[in-house]
């Protein structure tokens, strides 16, 4: 399986199959997986040893690896449809905020069920979305000013319904508690190894890869972001693709929500800041291109496990935050700076 389609309809034959010759392009194509093997590979060489055990890859670290990403990965396959078609949303962290705080009031102060409280948190994070889309496309605003908008928003609402405090959530029958099926988020499966939040995870990829490459709906994605001219000359509804890729965001958005509340067993206003940029840094690194066209929910996988490797393998070893930021830093440049190479080279860009 490529780890990363592209619109390579958009281009001429030449150019398109210059681009499957280059070499540069073939690195940039797979420097998730790529970037993930050489983490994992120095990981295990750095990491620290217990009783003759290599940690870093130890059951239980692998298992707090995977769990520490299910959030941000959950919102990082929602944010590869909008960064294909050349968007972005900044109000991914908030808005998980924002669902995380609702799921715990509904249950716990609205003694609304489990069901119908996720129904709903995840029906508000597809209009909330769909709001976004809908007054950028309409208007023709820039997704950046939009989005930041809709992050002052939902940290707002998030601030008003939890009154600025954490909501904590307890469990049994009754006013005031949770069904206790909804702390299994926060649980592992299969002899205690594989986290469910992780689960989640995987489970929201594989469906969003299956939209992505086999759909109708997938294939507009990727038209809009090659050529959203020649997408609308060519009958694609360049303006529905658009508000359902930022719908499917704000989903992706509150189910992050819901499995926060489930794993930390409370809501906070405050939770998810930041989330919003280290998603988007996992699917740049994936090899989801910037400028729109090209991407794929495998490379944005690899790109999120990659980026908890690594601050797991820094902390194995007591690197500061501050370096560990920095390093991250320094892989999201050099993805931004191939994907501008391959771009130049192929003569899209001057």
């Amino acid at each position: 399986m490529s780890d990363t389609s592209t619109a390579d309809t958009e281009l001429p034959s030449g150019k398109t199959a210059q681009k499957r010759r280059d070499p540069l392009a073939l690195i940039v194509r797979f420097q998730s997986l790529i970037g993930l093997v050489v983490v994992v590979i120095g990981g295990i060489i750095f990491s620290p040893r217990r009783h003759g055990q290599i940690l870093f890859i130890a059951p239980d670290n692998i298992a707090n690896i995977v769990r520490a990403v299910s959030e941000t990965g959950i919102i990082a396959i929602g944010m590869t449809f909008v960064i294909i078609t050349a968007g972005i949303d900044l109000s991914v962290g908030a808005l998980l905020g924002l669902a995380s705080v609702v799921t715990a009031t509904m249950m716990i102060n609205g003694g609304v069920g489990l069901v119908p409280t996720i129904l709903a948190v995840l029906l508000a994070g597809v209009v909330f979305g769909a709001v976004q889309g809908s007054i950028s496309t309409r208007f023709r605003l820039e997704p950046f000013i939009v989005t930041l908008a809709g992050l002052q928003a939902a940290r707002g609402l998030a601030l008003v319904v939890s009154g600025n405090e954490y909501i904590n959530i307890s469990y049994g029958d009754g006013p005031g508690l949770a069904p206790p099926v909804f702390a299994i988020l926060a649980e592992r499966l299969f002899n205690n190894v594989v986290p469910v939040a992780t689960i989640v995870f995987i489970a929201f990829a594989a469906i969003a890869t299956v939209v992505l490459n086999t759909t109708r709906f997938g294939r507009y994605v990727f038209a809009v972001g090659g050529n959203e001219r020649a997408a609308r000359l060519s009958g694609v509804p360049v303006s529905a693709v658009k508000i359902t890729v930022y719908a499917i965001t704000g989903f992706a958005a509150a189910l992050a929500g819901i499995v926060h509340a489930g794993q930390f067993n409370f809501g906070s206003a405050n939770d998810g800041a930041g989330y919003e940029l280290t998603a988007i840094a996992a699917v740049v690194i994936g090899g989801t291109s910037l400028f729109g066209g090209a991407g794929s929910m495998v490379g944005t996988v690899a790109g999120t496990i990659m980026l908890g490797a690594l601050a797991n393998v820094l902390q194995l070893n007591n690197i500061t935050p501050a370096l560990q930021l920095l390093a991250t830093a320094a892989i999201i440049i050099l993805a931004a700076v191939l994907q501008s190479l391959v771009r130049r080279r192929e003569g899209l860009v001057r």
